[in-house]
C-alpha cells in the first residue's frame, strides 16, 4: 500500500536570504522528507513557486508523461505538434530538483527567483496547499487570496461531497 498523502496546512511569512536561500517551517518541512533529500521545485502562477516531495512529483510526472507518449505512439495526437512543444518547454523549463539542506532550507534558483519576483532579503509567503508547499510573492498571494475566498465554501462542499 502506499504511503498516504500528507495533508499540509499552514501559512506562515519568511525572508529570503542574502543568497536567496528560503528557511522553511519545521512543521511544514515534514511533507517535503528530511534533511538532504532532495524536493522538486516548480513554477505554478506567476508570483508562485510549489515545492513537492520528489517521489510524489516523479510518480506523477512519470504516469502522465507514459500516457502522452501512449497517444504519440497510437497516432492520436496528430496535427497537435504545437501542444507537443509547448508540452515539451513546459517539462524542460517548469521543474527543478532542489536539495533541502539543513535546518529547512531550500535554494531558489535563478530562473526561479524572477517567476518568484521576490528579491534577497524581501519576504515569501509560505503557505500549505494540502499536497504542497507553496512560495508566493506576498503582493501576489494576496490578490489571489481576495480571487479564491469567496469560493471557498463551495469548493470545500464540492470535495467534502
Amino acid at each position: 500500500m502506499a504511503d498516504p498523502q500528507p495533508f499540509v496546512l499552514g501559512e506562515v511569512s519568511r525572508t529570503l536570504d542574502e543568497r536567496f536561500r528560503l528557511s522553511l517551517p519545521a512543521d511544514l518541512v515534514k511533507a517535503l522528507g528530511a534533511e538532504g533529500d532532495q524536493c522538486m521545485l516548480a513554477k505554478e502562477r506567476s508570483g508562485c513557486l510549489s515545492l513537492w516531495s520528489v517521489g510524489k512529483w516523479q510518480e506523477k510526472l512519470d504516469r502522465d508523461v507514459k500516457l502522452v507518449r501512449a497517444k504519440m505512439e497510437a497516432g492520436r495526437l496528430e496535427g497537435r505538434l504545437q501542444d507537443i512543444q509547448l508540452l515539451g518547454r513546459m517539462l524542460s523549463s517548469r521543474h527543478r530538483s532542489v536539495p533541502l539542506t539543513a535546518r529547512g532550507r531550500v535554494l531558489i534558483p535563478e530562473g526561479f527567483r524572477e517567476f518568484l519576483g521576490v528579491e534577497a532579503g524581501g519576504d515569501v509567503m509560505v503557505v500549505g496547499a494540502a499536497v504542497c508547499l507553496e512560495l508566493w510573492n506576498p503582493a501576489c498571494w494576496l490578490e489571489y487570496l481576495e480571487q479564491q475566498l469567496p469560493e471557498f465554501r463551495q469548493v470545500l462542499d464540492r470535495l467534502a461531497e
